[in-house]
């Protein structure tokens, strides 16, 4: 079967809406933002990541993690207090995204499984999700927005296997600056004077 090429670029034209899709949330936490492609990037990293400590192959956790909120250039991005008024038909919107593709299956099942939460990469994938908001969380609790400490741990409690939980605590005992602002360093008085 030749694949169809114009179908195939409506959905790669599709997949950028995800970049001009904020994540909704954040009008409620009240500092802080991105898109929802802004998230999936990180997440699927965060999968990559999660399926090395756990010893497990990486390619369908983070396949899993770069797909997992695709119906969202459909439905938009649902918060907590929109779920609790406004049901998406997220599953309707799979259907109907993917369904001239001839590798639209391989994506259906990947979103099909990590909805359903129970295999050990999906567990991961669904962990990556919570552990990039978390990333996000704890910059705005350092730049001082007191509402991410309750957020932090309410996304702390829906983590399920123990790389995630283990990769959280070290998250909530750090700054988010800590990778690249070497506090000790006279670097910051000195300028580059110290590198001779």
């Amino acid at each position: 079967m030749e694949p169809d090429l114009r179908r195939i670029t409506h959905f790669l034209f599709e997949v950028g809406m995800l970049k001009k899709t904020p994540r909704s949330g954040y009008k409620f936490l009240g500092s802080g933002g991105e898109s929802v492609a802004d998230h999936s990037f990180r997440t699927a990293v965060i999968g990559y990541v999660l399926s090395h400590i756990a010893g497990i192959e990486p390619y369908k956790v983070t396949l899993m993690c770069l797909f997992h909120d695709l119906p969202e250039t459909r439905t938009g991005d649902q918060n907590y207090m929109n779920k609790k008024y406004v049901t998406a038909d997220e599953n309707q919107a799979l259907l109907d995204q993917v369904k001239y593709l001839h590798f639209g299956g391989e994506i259906k099942a990947l979103i099909e499984e990590f909805q359903e939460g129970k295999s050990k990469e999906a567990m991961l994938a669904k962990d990556a999700d919570q552990l990039d908001l978390m990333l996000e969380l704890k910059v705005q609790l350092d730049l001082g927005n007191r509402q991410a400490k309750d957020w932090l741990l309410f996304a702390q409690k829906r983590l399920k296997t123990k790389e995630a939980c283990l990769l959280a605590d070290t998250i909530l005992n750090m700054e988010w600056t800590e990778w690249w602002f070497d506090k000790d360093s006279l670097w910051w008085v000195n300028g580059p004077e110290e590198q001779k």
